[in-house]
Formats: structure tokens, C-alpha cells, sequence
């Protein structure tokens, strides 16, 4: 796999500071995990939960929120470690506001679940 172009933009950052993208990139990896993890564990292991339907919704959107937390956190990645080569600030991303949300709405419809069951 060739080396990306960007990687030869501006100046070769302190190691420590891609050291700490990187290992922030794999916070979000391992948050994509867990909440993969959630959903299958919430499909397979929550058979007391009604209505179903709307559990299988659930872990599918946990799922697909995974995936795309995935995709973000390697873009995010990606455009953190160009803004460092060039000197610029990081840039801004939807990502924290977004899982916030996603926690939000699993918390409440979860919390309706529980208390209809």
C-alpha cells in the first residue's frame, strides 16, 4: 500500500503529538467496538424485552453506528494529522455531538423498554 500523499505536506510533527491522534483514533475504534458489542448483546441477550421489533431496531442502529463511527474516526484521524503537518488548528468535527445523541436516544428508548417489560 503506497504512503498517502498528505503524508509528505508540510512539516514532520513532534512524534508525541501523532502518538496521541493515534491513540485517540483508537478510543473511537474501541467505542465503535463496545457499542457493536451493545447491539448484539442487546439482540441476542435481552429476549425479555418487548416489543421486539423495536429491540431488533435498536441493535441494527447500534450496528450501523458503529460502522459509521469506524469511517469517522479514520477521517477524523486523517485530518487531524494533516492540520498538525501544517500548523493549522484541528478541525471541527460532529462526531462527539453526534454520539452523544445516539447515547441519548438508546438511553431513553431503552429506559421506555425496561419500564414497559
Amino acid at each position: 500500500m503506497p504512503e498517502p500523499a498528505w503524508r509528505h505536506d508540510g512539516e514532520e510533527p513532534d512524534y508525541r503529538f501523532t502518538l496521541a491522534n493515534e491513540r485517540t483514533f483508537l478510543a473511537w475504534i474501541r467505542t465503535a467496538l463496545a457499542l457493536l458489542a451493545g447491539g448484539v448483546l442487546l439482540h441476542q441477550f435481552a429476549t425479555e424485552l418487548d416489543p421486539r421489533p423495536v429491540v431488533t431496531v435498536l441493535a441494527v442502529g447500534l450496528g450501523v453506528v458503529a460502522g459509521v463511527l469506524s469511517v469517522m474516526s479514520y477521517t477524523r484521524w486523517r485530518g487531524n494529522e494533516i492540520a498538525i503537518r501544517r500548523g493549522r488548528p484541528l478541525p471541527f468535527s460532529w462526531v462527539l455531538p453526534g454520539l452523544a445523541a445516539v447515547c441519548l436516544l438508546t438511553s431513553a428508548v431503552l429506559v421506555v423498554l425496561l419500564l414497559l417489560t
